[in-house]
């Protein structure tokens, strides 16, 4: 009786063994099949502006109040802002720093900021401000001030 004991234990150690070795291999092959693990970098982001006034006269300046609304938080985005002016004539300029050339490119270093618009017109002006970051996500920003004069 001890015999036939051992003789089955012999035969269905290998069994199980031979199982568990297979269970494992093919769990590691459908872990590992080839894709990388999949890290989410483009996070589409929208834009909150503050009102403005509808009326600036010459040389009266406009604070403009822009947040960055994400949907989520990815250490390496980067925000760009550019311009375009087509119809009167002002600077605008991101806090105390030089005022920006229209269609450049400039990198916003966060993600809530103060622009800074100067009429230099008697005329109506209007314009456009894009935001975009390294995703190719952008938003466009449009305003417009008629004359007080």
């Amino acid at each position: 009786m001890i015999t036939s004991y051992q003789n089955i234990k012999f035969i269905i150690f290998p069994i199980y063994l031979i199982i568990l070795l297979f269970t494992t291999s093919s769990i590691i092959v459908q872990c590992s099949d080839g894709s990388d693990l999949e890290v989410q970098q483009n996070f589409p982001f929208e834009v909150n502006v503050m009102p403005v006034p509808n009326e600036l006269s010459n040389n009266e300046t406009v604070e403009i109040r822009i947040k960055l609304l994400k949907t989520g938080n990815y250490l390496n985005s980067k925000y760009f802002i550019r311009y375009f002016q087509f119809e009167g004539e002002g600077i605008l300029q991101y806090y105390d720093e030089p005022s920006y050339q229209p269609n450049d490119l400039y990198e916003l270093p966060k993600d809530e900021f103060r622009l800074y618009y100067t009429s230099k017109s008697m005329v109506s002006q209007s314009f456009e401000v894009w935001i975009s970051d390294n995703f190719g996500n952008e938003r466009k920003l449009s305003f417009q001030f008629n004359s007080k004069n």
